[in-house]
């Protein structure tokens, strides 16, 4: 199996238990639960490839991704009583799916041969879209447009990983470095409480 792959493969698995959790939070039915799981893993990669042209989208031409979606949500649902702490466990698959998503997108859009700004924000869009339907159909703000430093992190990853492409640098060693500062600069901005100015200090009541 290709290093590629097992990063995209790895990265579903997060960002399916991340539409599970979200959707047993909302205490959705199983095909709620499902069909989150699905959006989630794969609204980031399905607008990337559209973006570039490349279809029929990635999940479409291997079953191994709608396959692993489905036994991820199923376990999910099985060991949810052993995920406690359903926030934290939340936030720990989905900043582990969005530095997996990120390099995954960067790749993919590398292949095609474009400009590595497009790269950047293929990768960003990989990794945030999916998320970012996932709140919308949850009926929830999308992380990425408030307060927490999300699309941030993903830009700076992507960059990194750019960077260290070009270079000598092993593709692997690239990879973990690109993707443990997506996940670290997500865990410290939550610890700290980092922000991104705001450009408003109160609301105004029309």
């Amino acid at each position: 199996m290709e290093i590629i792959t097992l990063i995209d493969i790895l990265g579903t698995i997060s960002f399916a238990i991340s539409g599970a959790l979200t959707a047993m939070h909302k205490r959705m039915d199983a095909f709620g639960i499902l069909i989150i799981a699905l959006v989630t893993s794969i609204g980031g990669g399905t607008l990337r490839d559209v973006l570039i042209g490349k279809t029929p989208v990635t999940w479409m031409q291997d079953q191994v991704f709608p396959t692993v979606i489905f036994i991820t949500a199923v376990f999910a649902v099985l060991l949810r009583s052993k995920l406690k702490y359903v926030r934290r466990s939340l936030f720990l698959f989905d900043t582990i799916g969005i530095g997996l998503y990120t390099i995954t997108g960067v790749q993919v859009s590398l292949a095609f041969g474009l400009d590595p700004l497009i790269c950047v924000i293929l990768g960003t869009v990989s990794a945030c879209f999916g998320g970012v339907l996932r709140d919308i159909l949850c009926n929830e703000i999308p992380i990425i447009f408030h307060k927490e430093i999300y699309a941030t992190a993903c830009i700076a990853g992507a960059v990194i990983y750019l960077l260290l492409s070009k270079s000598e640098v092993p593709q692997s060693i690239a990879m973990i470095l690109s993707g443990t500062t997506i996940i670290g600069i997500r865990i410290l901005a939550v610890v700290f409480k980092w922000q991104l100015p705001r450009l408003y200090k109160r609301e105004v009541s029309e």
